[in-house]
């Protein structure tokens, strides 16, 4: 399985962005897919996930401004992220699970400033 990861960027406090994490190779054993996001001296966290069944969870420092949607007709998740805090900035990575194993995606960073 291989992830391709794009939509990130600089966005000002209150702005919106959505990234978008495509899946290609052997992607029919995918039943999960997700983002988890990684800010400077901090553990990386989990921001939010779908299964293909069509559930979907956010964390709770997400929940209200951030959603995730899986798109099966292209392979492909998104995450729309409103209302940006500072505290938002951080490297988010695109992740694909399958069974027990666990696919990543490169980093796309996200940085919310003035």
């Amino acid at each position: 399985v291989q992830l391709q990861a794009s939509g990130g960027g600089l966005v000002q406090p209150g702005g919106s962005l959505r990234l978008s994490c495509a899946a290609s190779g052997s992607i029919r054993g995918i039943n999960v897919m997700g983002w988890y996001r990684q800010a400077p001296g901090k553990q990386r966290e989990l921001v939010a996930r779908a299964s293909s069944g069509g559930s979907t969870m956010h964390g709770d420092y997400v929940k209200g401004r951030f959603t995730i949607s899986w798109d099966n007709a292209k392979n492909t998740v998104h995450l729309q992220m409103n209302s940006l805090k500072p505290e938002d900035t951080a490297v988010y990575y695109c992740y694909a699970q399958t069974g027990l194993n666990i696919y990543w995606g490169q980093g796309t960073q996200v940085t919310v400033s003035s």
